[in-house]
């Protein structure tokens, strides 16, 4: 293996242009995260039991498309490395996709339905293709603790002014893009997300090169790809972190244009939380490596898990007895997303700790495998949330422009709220009951890995 010295640093291009990656994808994301179950149930009027399902069937389906995507990069030989040319293969596929997603087609009824289904399937399919390749990369980059926190903060960062800019102003840029109509709003919006897609992926396939390489002529097979994910006793841990975490994140976020607009009552508080939701986050990420280096990473872990939750306590209370309050909401949402912000960046560095770690007991290195199953984590938590709020949304009674009841609103208290900080605080018992990467442990497996090189 050919190892990135300590002395030889990443060139802030090369960090900026994988963040501006990040930004192009989470566009994406976060277009389809948090308005697509929206644009199905309030725009094109379906039931959101049915869109529930969809997005539960659609991630059935990634259990076993992941993790083979995650084989096939693995497997990647080509004079460009083993991520970029499948970087810029999945960003053009999926932007194609997503603008058909969003198409004002004349089509309503089963043929709707059918039409929806199968582009939101192909989607998941596409995003996996960009997805997996970019985010392997981080350990691929650089195995120093400190820069590895920086290139794992920096796209982070720009992953969440997308969905700042998605959150705060997608609703504004949909109605002046359709002159007041939704469906062509949601169309132009969803070509312009997917032009800038494209450009940024390009920026990072440019700018962006492999330095911890393995040169190895060993393919990966099925069997392999079964051993790497059973036999590292880590992967089971960062998964259970990253599986609760996402769906507690993803739950809030998709939720929470219904909450405002329903069980509030005041739409225009949406884009206040959810403007703030991406501040906050930045903010966490930009101070990350410094405030880990400061306390270190448990604590910083701890502060993740629940700051979290003392932000939903209080949105809780500020429903109560302040609900159009934009300053209490605005802060409830800094408490919230700063700890969202640190975790974010958490689960990608310790998904490279966790190659590392296979690399150190079980003699392979095999990044865009383990990083398969956070894509896979991250939709499935997002298939899921959808599917909890859609059928959640028809047990409690919602119905799309009609004033909810007080069990409704509780309904939906329970779904934004309380369920989202139950799980934000399991993620802290997961780390501290498994996770083993840290302290002198981590350092002596660095530096074996180091010496096993130079020998």
């Amino acid at each position: 293996m050919q190892q990135l010295s300590k002395s030889e640093k990443l060139s802030w291009l090369s960090k900026i242009s994988f963040g501006m990656g990040a930004f192009g994808k989470d566009l994406v994301y976060a277009l389809v995260g948090n308005l697509f179950m929206f644009y199905l149930t309030d725009v094109r009027f379906v039931a959101p039991a049915f869109v529930g399902t969809l997005f539960m069937a659609a991630r059935i389906w990634d259990a076993f498309n992941d993790p083979f995507m995650g084989m096939v990069v693995d497997n990647t030989r080509t004079k460009w490395g083993k991520f970029r040319p499948w970087i810029m293969i999945g960003t053009i596929l999926n932007a194609i996709v997503l603008a058909l997603m969003f198409w004002n087609v004349n089509l309503e009824g089963q043929s709707f339905l059918a039409y929806a289904a199968v582009l939101y399937i192909l989607w998941g399919m596409t995003y996996t293709i960009d997805d997996i390749p970019y985010w392997s990369m981080v350990p691929a980059l650089t195995d120093d603790e400190n820069e590895r926190s920086q290139i794992s903060a920096i796209p982070r960062l720009f992953a969440s002014f997308a969905w700042l800019i998605v959150g705060s102003f997608g609703l504004i840029i949909i109605d002046k893009a359709g002159g007041g109509d939704s469906r062509t709003g949601f169309a132009y919006f969803a070509m312009i997300v997917s032009v800038i897609f494209i450009v940024c992926s390009a920026i990072t396939v440019i700018n962006c090169r492999e330095k911890v390489i393995t040169k190895s002529a060993e393919k990966t097979t099925v069997k392999g790809m079964l051993h790497v994910l059973i036999a590292n006793d880590q992967v089971k841990v960062i998964l259970g972190i990253a599986l609760f975490f996402n769906f507690a994140y993803q739950l809030s976020n998709s939720f929470s244009l219904y909450y405002f607009t329903y069980a509030i009552g005041i739409q225009d508080l949406y884009p206040v939380y959810t403007g703030v939701a991406g501040i906050a986050q930045m903010a966490a990420q930009f101070t990350f490596p410094i405030i880990t280096k400061i306390i270190g990473r448990g604590k910083a872990f701890f502060l993740a898990c629940f700051l979290p939750v003392a932000g939903f306590a209080l949105l809780f209370i500020v429903g109560m007895i302040a609900p159009a309050s934009i300053v209490a909401v605005g802060i409830s949402s800094a408490i919230v997303n700063y700890g969202i912000g640190f975790m974010l960046v958490f689960i990608t560095v310790m998904l490279a700790d966790v190659v590392d770690y296979g690399e150190y007991s079980l003699g392979t290195r095999n990044e865009s495998i383990l990083f398969s199953m956070q894509t896979f984590i991250v939709k499935f938590a997002g298939a899921f949330s959808g599917f909890v709020s859609g059928v959640g949304l028809t047990i409690i009674g919602w119905k799309a422009g009609v004033t909810p009841g007080a069990g409704t609103i509780m309904g939906m208290k329970i779904i934004m709220i309380i369920i989202p900080a139950a799980l934000s605080a399991l993620c802290y018992l997961f780390y501290k009951k498994g996770y083993k990467l840290t302290g002198d442990f981590y350092e002596q497996m660095i530096a074996q890995l180091r010496a096993r090189k130079e020998n």
